[in-house]
Parts: structure tokens; C-alpha cells; sequence
């Protein structure tokens, strides 16, 4: 099925997306540093180090989500109920910050959030709870039943 291959590119992408974040708030940590910028009278080294803290924290969780989404497409077996809370956090965060990033940055940032977005959403849903069931296989399923009747098959139409 097509859930392994998006839940194994959703966590590449998001470990890029990690890397580029943590690149981008240290560009922007040394300029402040360098610059001696200060923001309504604010220290330049507390926001210095803010910019890292928030760079690397960003990251970390990209990453986290990331492993979350690859070890689900590796394992095919759906998350646990953290890693499912984590996707749908990312998936948020992305949703967001694509509305904010249109206007500040341009439609390119636009589209790569929203494509980001919909491979989690694609891989929340494909393993979800109908997704997960699937995933089962056949033989237990038709052993247990599928909860409506006797268990017994129907007969195949003519």
C-alpha cells in the first residue's frame, strides 16, 4: 500500500526540515550576536541565545516527529498514542505557521508547509483506525469476524 512510502518520505523530509531550521535561527543567532541588535532595550546576548535555544528545540522536535513518522513506515504498525499526538502537533504547527509564512516570506514557503502538512495528514491517516486494522492482516480477521454477525462469510455474487 501507499502509507509505507508516505510515512517513510514524511520523516525524511522532516529531518531535512530540522536541519534547515537549525540553520536558519543560527544565521539569524549570529547576526543579532554580531550586530549588537537590540529590540525595545532587550540584551543582545538573551536574544542571541533565545535564537539558539529556539533553533535547537525546533529541531529536536522535527526530529522527534520525523522518527516518529519513519519508524512507522519502517515498522508498518501505526504510532502510539504520543507519537500520534505529536504528529497531529506538527501537523498544526505546519498549518499555522504556512498561513503566517505566505505573507511574510512568499507562496514557495507557502507551498512547502502545505505540502509538509499533507504528508502528515496522510500519514495520520493512513494509520489510523481503519488503517491500522488493515494493516492486521486477513487471517485474523476472518478467525475473529468483523464484529457484525456470526463470522461467517457471505457468499461471493454470481
Amino acid at each position: 500500500m501507499i502509507r509505507r512510502p508516505v510515512a517513510v518520505v514524511t520523516g525524511l523530509v522532516l529531518f531535512a526540515e530540522a536541519v534547515g531550521i537549525v540553520l536558519i535561527n543560527a544565521v539569524l543567532a549570529t547576526v543579532v550576536d554580531n550586530q549588537k541588535m537590540s529590540l525595545a532595550g532587550m540584551d543582545p546576548g538573551v536574544m542571541s541565545t533565545g535564537t539558539w535555544v529556539m533553533g535547537w528545540g525546533s529541531g529536536l522536535l522535527l526530529v522527534l516527529c520525523g522518527l516518529v513518522a519513519l519508524l512507522a513506515g519502517i515498522r508498518d504498525r501505526a504510532p502510539g498514542r504520543a507519537g500520534r499526538i505529536a504528529l497531529i502537533g506538527c501537523a498544526v504547527v505546519h498549518g499555522v505557521l504556512g498561513a503566517l509564512t505566505v505573507g511574510l516570506v512568499g507562496w514557495s514557503a507557502f507551498g512547502f508547509m502545505m505540502a509538509v502538512l499533507a504528508l502528515l495528514v496522510l500519514t495520520l491517516l493512513g494509520y489510523g483506525p481503519d488503517g491500522a486494522r488493515r494493516g492486521e492482516g486477513d487471517e485474523r480477521g476472518k478467525e475473529q469476524g468483523d464484529g457484525h454477525g456470526s463470522g461467517a462469510e457471505a457468499p461471493a455474487p454470481a
